[in-house]
């Protein structure tokens, strides 16, 4: 069962907010089955939706990309995508950026499907609705200095006191149709 009281940006350090816009979903949204994992016979299409961020300081070196779902059901969550060290000239992803090798900039680590690139919503039959909390730092550091086999967790750990600011779009998937 989700507890959606738990924030799982809460243990970050406070910083400054800037904005984070689909317009594929807003804030507290349905994500699509566009967004769903293609594997484990799901049938989604494991498109990364559309982002585009503003807003965020000047003084932006680089950005680190990701989705979470804190609602997995095990200890740590499941990161779906990471992305690190994205220039800050890049202040949107078209939708299914996140296809593996699709990028031209920035350094995708791999998910905990194993692969690196967006790996779609997939909340086992029977649970609430999950979260997929989408979030933007912007550093004040051109790249993380953390090995390309690196976790998603460790690049967060990793941010440290780089951040400068960070926004944040969270979607769900499982919603009751309206």
């Amino acid at each position: 069962m989700a507890n959606y009281d738990v924030d799982p940006l809460a243990s970050l350090p406070e910083v400054p907010a800037f904005t984070l816009t689909s317009p594929e979903f807003e804030e507290g949204g349905q994500l699509t089955d566009r967004h769903k994992f293609s594997g484990f016979g799901l049938g989604g299409e494991n498109m990364s939706p559309a982002l585009s961020w503003s807003g965020f300081p000047e003084d932006t070196k680089s950005f680190v990309l990701s989705c979470f779902d804190p609602d997995a059901p095990n200890m740590s969550g499941f990161w779906h995508w990471t992305i690190i060290n994205l220039p800050p000239s890049v202040t949107s992803l078209e939708a299914n950026a996140g296809a593996e090798g699709a990028l031209s900039s920035g350094f995708t680590l791999n998910n905990d499907y194993s692969y690196r690139g967006f790996g779609g919503a997939a909340p086992p039959p029977g649970d609430d609705p999950h979260r997929y909390v989408f979030v933007v730092h912007a550093l004040d550091v051109k790249a993380l200095d953390i090995p390309n086999d690196a976790t998603p967790a460790l690049a967060t750990f990793a941010l440290g006191a780089n951040v400068i600011a960070r926004a944040t779009l969270t979607g769900y998937f499982g919603l009751p149709d309206a």
